[in-house]
C-alpha cells in the first residue's frame, strides 16, 4: 500500500508537462492555495464529470483564492484533446511515469468491481500557501465530490 499524505505533511513538489505544451511546477504556485486532484484517465465518463464539476466551480474556487490542477498519467496530447472537448479551463498535468501520483499516495492497489487492481486512486489534495497538505481525500467519488469539497472548504 502506498503511503498516504496527512494534513501538515509537505506536498511533494513536481514539475510536469501540461495540456498546453508547457510545464507546471507546484513550487511555482507557492503563496496560493492549490486543489490538486488525481484522476485515472481523461475522456472517460467519471473523469469527465469530475473535470466538468471543477470547471463549473472554478470561478467561485478562484474567488476563494484556490487554483485547481488536474493530474493523470495521460500523455499531454490526450490532455489537450480532453481540455478542448470539454472546455476545461484549468491546467491538466501529465504524470506518465506515475512518480508524482505515487508520491501523493494516489497510485497503488485499489478495489474496482470487486477485484484488487493497481491504478490511479481518485484523490484530491488541498495544498496551503506554504506548500503543506491542508487536506487529503482518497477514494473520492467522481460524481458529487466537488460539491462535498466546496462544503468541506466552507464555500457553500
Amino acid at each position: 500500500m502506498t503511503d498516504r499524505l496527512k494534513p501538515g505533511d509537505p506536498a511533494p513538489d513536481f514539475t510536469l508537462p501540461t495540456d498546453d505544451g508547457g510545464t507546471l511546477s507546484l513550487s511555482g504556485l507557492r503563496g496560493r492555495k492549490v486543489i490538486l486532484y488525481a484522476y485515472p484517465a481523461a475522456m472517460t465518463p467519471g473523469c469527465t464529470k469530475q473535470a466538468c464539476d471543477f470547471r463549473d466551480s472554478l470561478v467561485s474556487l478562484q474567488a476563494a483564492s484556490y487554483e485547481v490542477v488536474g493530474i493523470s498519467p495521460d500523455k499531454p496530447a490526450k490532455l489537450a484533446k480532453f481540455r478542448d472537448r470539454d472546455a476545461i479551463t484549468f491546467p491538466l498535468v501529465s504524470d506518465e511515469d506515475k512518480a508524482v501520483l505515487t508520491a501523493y499516495g494516489a497510485f497503488g492497489e485499489k478495489q474496482m468491481y470487486g477485484r484488487t487492481v493497481t491504478g490511479v486512486i481518485r484523490s484530491t489534495f488541498v495544498v496551503d500557501e506554504d506548500g503543506k497538505i491542508e487536506q487529503a481525500f482518497y477514494n473520492v467519488r467522481a460524481t458529487g465530490h466537488v460539491a462535498k469539497l466546496r462544503r468541506d472548504l466552507g464555500l457553500d
